[in-house]
C-alpha cells in the first residue's frame, strides 16, 4: 500500500522576503550552497513509507549548477520545506531541473504507475468554510491516520513520460492532489531546463475559486510503484512577480534573440 501523495512536509523554516524596492518582488526559497553539507539547511527528508527504500538526496555542483541531486531505485522519499509566500505579490515560481530519462513504465492514470523521474510539490491551506462537508470528513480521516501533515490541497508539477504538456488531472490516490505535466518525454533529458509557472493561476485552474495559502514545497524522484531507477536534479527555486523575471533555457534564449528572417526581395 502506498502512502497517499500529499502526506508530507512538517518543517519550521518560513520564507524570508528580501528587502528593498528592487528585490521585494523576488523571494528565494531554494538557493542551494554546496558547502552546506549533504542536504540544504531548512529542508527535511520525509520518508513516508518505511516499507520501501528512501530516495537518496545530496547537494552537488552539477554542470556548473549547485543543485539537489535525487537518485531513486524502487524508492520514495520527499525533500521539503515550509513556505510563507504571498501569491498575490509573487505568483510566479521559477526553478530548473533535469532528468537522465523519463520512467518507461510510469502511468499517471493508475496507482501502480504513479511514479515520476522528477516532481515538485506545493501544499496549500484552504479556509474550512470553503471545503465541503465530505472533503472535511475525508481530510479528518486522513489526518487521523497520517497526522497533521496532510494538506487541504496540493499541486504537483511533474516530468512525465507520455502525457502532453499542461495535462491536468487528479492524482491516482486522491483528488486533493492535482497533477500538472510541465515536461514530458526524453526530448530535454540530460540537460538543465528552466521552468516558469504561475502558481496562483494553476491553483485556481485545479481547484476553482478556493482561496489557497501556499504552505510548503517539496521535491522528489519516485519509483516505488514501477520498480525503476531515476536520476534527477533540482535547483534555484524562487517566487517572482512576473514571468519575465524567470531565467530562460539556452534554446529559448536563442529563439528569442534570433532576428526574424528578412522578407524576400521582389
Amino acid at each position: 500500500m502506498k502512502v497517499p501523495l500529499p502526506i508530507f512536509i512538517a518543517l519550521i523554516l518560513p520564507g524570508v522576503l528580501l528587502p528593498g524596492p528592487l528585490l521585494a518582488a523576488e523571494q528565494w526559497v531554494g538557493k542551494f550552497d554546496a558547502s552546506e553539507g549533504e542536504l540544504p539547511r531548512g529542508w527535511k527528508l520525509e520518508h513516508l513509507d518505511q516499507r520501501v527504500p528512501a530516495t537518496q538526496y545530496r547537494l552537488r555542483t552539477w554542470d556548473g549548477v549547485v543543485a539537489v541531486e535525487a537518485h531513486a531505485k524502487k524508492s520514495m522519499a520527499l525533500l521539503g520545506r515550509t513556505l510563507e509566500i504571498d501569491l498575490k505579490a509573487t505568483p510566479i515560481l521559477c526553478w530548473q531541473w533535469r532528468i537522465d530519462a523519463p520512467l518507461a513504465s510510469a502511468d499517471m492514470t493508475r496507482k501502480s504507475g504513479d511514479d515520476y523521474a522528477a516532481r515538485v510539490y506545493l501544499t496549500f491551506e484552504v479556509p474550512s468554510d470553503q471545503l465541503s462537508f465530505g472533503t472535511r470528513t475525508k481530510l479528518g480521516l486522513a489526518r487521523t491516520l497520517y497526522g497533521d501533515h496532510v494538506p487541504d490541497a496540493a499541486l504537483n508539477y511533474i516530468w512525465d513520460n507520455r502525457q502532453p504538456i499542461d495535462t491536468l488531472q487528479d492524482n491516482a490516490y486522491t483528488d486533493r492532489a492535482r497533477m500538472i505535466v510541465v515536461r514530458s518525454g526524453a526530448g530535454k533529458a540530460g540537460q538543465w531546463v528552466q521552468e516558469t509557472r504561475n502558481v496562483q493561476d494553476d491553483f485556481h485552474r485545479a481547484f476553482g475559486k478556493l482561496d489557497g495559502r501556499l504552505r510548503g514545497l517539496a521535491i522528489a524522484s519516485d519509483t516505488d510503484n514501477t520498480g525503476e531507477e531515476a536520476h534527477a536534479g533540482f535547483a534555484d527555486f524562487r517566487f517572482v512577480d512576473k514571468p519575465d523575471a524567470c531565467p530562460r533555457s539556452p534554446d529559448e534564449r536563442s529563439l528569442q534573440e534570433t532576428p526574424p528572417a528578412a522578407a524576400p526581395s521582389k
